[in-house]
């Protein structure tokens, strides 16, 4: 047997994985709150890669099980991240490296995990078969094993890559993977492997009858790749020897069928035809020998052949006397289906045997993607109740503070104008938490913050309007060969986020002046409680006036025991805040079991029933928090109508109960207004982090661009430059060596090569525009000046994820993703408000 014909294989750019592939799992995988921290198994992934796809990848199994490993990391990452995400710009060259004299391109670039997927297995199919055609030198019957099976490998890998040109993103593929190149490739790799079964079943001597039906069965597959490989869109592409060896095959198995089938001839005594297929044998494999150009073409059956026809008509000429039949005549040998032996392997879920997911920690974006939704849906619902606490908390202390309890019913050592004992506890406390000062500061950090997140929204956009301008001028300049998906149907949900992130903080900034005049309100009493009982005092008018409280001693005690249980009911109520805001319970293992049980996830429906089971018993809480408040607010209101006389109508009350008042609001409102700028700053340190990140994830999107735009104009260089060459008139021959006379020679300016065209004349080069001194219309280089660190990575084709209302805490809202829209009002729960809790106007 001949040597058997390998793919080559595509080349990859060099690629850093470390940074991009961080930015993208840290993105989806990550909270300010949640960490994940994949560095090892990012580091392995780039090592892995760049060991599978270096440039001196020998022709071994040791090197396929690189590859193998590689692919099956890849599948698994991509399951894991949407393909939307993926910032990447991966760049392969053609394998055959001459489709850029054809109209094809040389190399292409692709921010796409499908896209490497596919190259990789591409590779994985070409070195199969250089595996394959190696390793059967010798015809051992292991090596013969191997190649088969190879071979069949990588046919059933060049089919399925028929439909490789959906992953490129609506761009042209490079000619090796076209559907005309893989269809012939692994029409080719299938009659190599059947050639194989034909050696094997030769070395072990196996009848002549099969043998022969094997060979028919190569002719035919060897015929059906030279009918692919002689497509006019394809036969460039191969090697010189190629189209020749395959048609010289075609015509070497048909001889070989005869042959087989002549001695099937000769053991049932039909000289006759034995001779006439033996004839017909010599005459194909002749034109085999013709065809592939190779002299020794399959010369040893030529020599056997030669002999068996000696041996054959001596014995016809004195023993049979048969008529030796036309060739015509023959019998064709049967197609017998069974004889078919190399068939298509299908491309297995996982090529390595001991595969190991380096990301097996990481969900698949499915279960993501309903773990975020539902955790969504469960940070509405906290909000939701932790709002409804607030709000009925507010409620009780305006009641109390209009009613000036508990101070009104407290004793007082000092008389009647000593400073209250819960008056004194509230100025403790205020002290303690930093008083009017720390209040001021934390309200004077907001600009700062608020000016920090702008700016880096202000970047993200500038880079993103940059990009897409350079786009449309390089898209008029150069029309129709500007062939690459325009930036406005690439940046869309780029652009639809980032108005999102402005109304978020413009919701933000709203918040900020809620909370600024809220301070302004209160701000004298809350000075008063930071300067301790002494500023209290002072605060305190002395109030001489005979409208003193006439209550009985009763009413006075019973309102005590009601602020007791008021007292409790805010500690109780504390804790269930607390409890709710930590409620947590497991997403991965009920939406994994979903999906590998139904293959699919209803998220709705397993989301509302986790939450349900969550929140269940603290539902029964609040609902019993709300309604003890109710019933303490009715015993509070007719005990101190009773113990301050008061009569329906009449609401006088006196200046130093007014003052008193007044603190104890000023107390109530440094307390929200604290909770708020906590949460204030958190939310906009969280914000930062987001924006920093969505930030990034347009650098890599400008990034990828950049480099796919810079190659798309080497590739129109090129193009202009061959055309402009082709247009040029072929050189005139030289002047003759013998000289002619004088009137007989040919002006000089016969052999003279014809002046350059003038400027303009030809094809403009895309640096040639219209621009003062020629410069390009494009960034010469990648945007600096961040406002925040940041290096530029590759590039995603991306919707970016809003932020969650975890990240939130101001509860700016805006509308979750469609496919996450919450039920109206599940299990009985509240919608959330449409306002901070602090922006809802104080009850009257």
């Amino acid at each position: 047997m001949t040597d058997l014909l390998s793919a080559p294989l595509k080349k990859a750019s060099d690629l850093d994985l470390l940074k991009p592939l961080k930015n993208i799992i840290s993105g989806i995988y990550s909270t300010a709150d949640k960490p994940e921290d994949y560095s090892g198994a990012i580091i392995e992934t780039n090592k892995l890669r760049s060991q599978a796809l270096s440039k001196t990848l020998d022709k071994s199994q040791p090197a396929l099980d690189l590859l193998y490993r590689y692919y099956d990391q890849i599948a698994a990452l991509e399951n894991k991240i949407p393909p939307h995400e993926v910032t990447i710009p991966f760049k392969w060259k053609d394998a055959f490296d001459k489709g850029s004299l054809f109209g094809g391109r040389v190399s292409l670039t692709v921010p796409s995990l499908s896209y490497e997927k596919v190259c990789v297995l591409y590779n994985i199919a070409a070195l199969q078969s250089q595996v394959g055609a190696v390793g059967r030198i010798s015809d051992s019957d292991e090596e013969l094993k191997t190649a088969a099976k190879l071979f069949q490998l990588s046919s059933g890998i060049f089919a399925q890559l028929k439909s490789a040109a959906s992953t490129m993103g609506g761009q042209e593929p490079t000619p090796d993977l076209s559907p005309d190149v893989v269809s012939a490739l692994s029409a080719l790799m299938l009659a190599q492997a059947q050639e194989i079964f034909v050696t094997k079943a030769v070395q072990d001597k196996m009848k002549d009858a099969i043998v022969a039906k094997l060979c028919v069965q190569a002719e035919d597959m060897y015929a059906d790749a030279l009918r692919q490989m002689q497509r006019e869109t394809v036969k460039h592409l191969w090697d010189r020897e190629w189209l020749p060896i395959v048609a010289g095959k075609q015509a070497a198995f048909s001889g070989l069928s005869q042959y087989f089938q002549s001695s099937v001839c000769g053991q049932k005594k039909q000289v006759g035809e034995q001779i006439a297929r033996l004839n017909h044998c010599l005459e194909v494999l002749k034109q085999a020998q013709q065809r592939s150009g190779v002299p020794n073409f399959f010369a040893d059956y030529i020599n056997k052949a030669n002999r068996m026809v000696a041996e054959a008509k001596k014995d016809n000429d004195f023993i049979y006397h048969e008529r030796v039949p036309e060739t015509s005549s023959l019998m064709p040998i049967d197609k017998v289906a069974s004889a078919r032996l190399a068939k298509p392997t299908p491309v297995p879920e996982r090529l390595s045997s001991n595969f190991k997911d380096l990301f097996e920690e990481m969900v698949p974006v499915v279960v993501h993607q309903a773990m975020a939704s539902c955790d969504v849906r469960k940070t509405e619902i906290t909000n939701s109740k932790i709002a409804q606490l607030r709000e009925a908390s507010q409620l009780l202390n305006s009641i109390l503070a209009s009613l000036n309890l508990p101070a009104a019913i407290e004793d007082s050592s000092g008389g009647a104008d000593a400073v209250p004992q819960s008056l004194k506890e509230k100025a403790v406390g205020v002290q303690e938490a930093g008083g009017i000062t720390s209040l001021m500061k934390s309200v004077n950090d907001l600009p700062e913050l608020v000016q920090r997140n702008k700016e880096i929204l202000d970047e993200a956009e500038r880079m993103l309007r940059e990009e897409e301008e350079s786009d449309n001028q390089l898209r008029a300049q150069l029309k129709e060969k500007w062939t690459r998906t325009s930036s406005d149907k690439l940046n869309g949900t780029f652009k639809t986020n980032a108005t999102r992130y402005r109304e978020i903080l413009n919701n933000a900034l709203a918040a900020d002046e809620v909370i600024r005049g809220k301070l302004a309100t209160h701000q004298q009493a809350i000075e008063k409680l930071s300067a301790g009982e002494s500023g209290v005092s002072d605060f305190l008018p002395r109030d001489n006036t005979t409208n003193k409280v006439q209550g009985s001693e009763s009413a006075k005690e019973t309102l005590r025991q009601l602020m007791r249980q008021v007292e409790f009911l805010k500690t109780e109520r504390e804790s269930l805040e607390e409890s709710i805001k930590n409620i947590s319970f497991d997403l991965r293992t009920p939406f994994l079991s979903a999906l590998a049980h139904d293959g699919a996830i209803n998220e709705p429906a397993i989301s509302v029933e986790l939450i349900g089971k969550a929140f269940s018993p603290l539902e029964h809480q609040v609902s019993e928090s709300l309604e003890k408040q109710e019933s303490l607010i009715a015993a509070i209101q007719q005990n101190s109508d009773e113990y301050f006389g008061r009569k329906p109508g009449n609401n006088t009350i006196s200046r130093r109960d007014q003052a008193m008042r007044q603190l104890a609001e000023g107390y109530d409102a440094f307390m929200d207004l604290q909770n708020n700028l906590k949460e204030g700053t958190k939310f906009y340190n969280d914000l930062t982090q987001l924006l920093l990140a969505f930030q990034n994830k347009i650098g890599d999107f400008c990034f990828a661009r950049k480099t796919e735009k810079e190659e798309l104009l080497k590739d129109v260089t090129r193009e202009a430059s061959t055309a402009a060459s082709q247009q040029a008139p072929p050189p005139r021959p030289p002047p003759p060596s013998v000289p002619q006379a004088p009137a007989a020679a040919a002006p000089a300016s016969q052999y003279t090569s014809a002046p350059a065209p003038p400027p303009g004349s030809g094809p403009p080069s895309y640096y040639q525009t219209q621009q003062p001194g020629g410069m390009a219309p494009y960034p010469s280089g990648y945007p600096q000046s961040m406002p925040m660190p940041f290096q530029a990575q590759a590039a995603p084709y991306p919707a970016y994820t809003p932020m969650p209302a975890a990240f939130n805490p101001y509860y700016a809202t805006y509308p979750p993703p469609a496919n996450n829209a919450y039920p109206q009002q599940p299990m009985g729960y509240a919608p959330p408000p449409q306002q901070p809790y602090y922006q809802q106007p104080p009850p009257q």
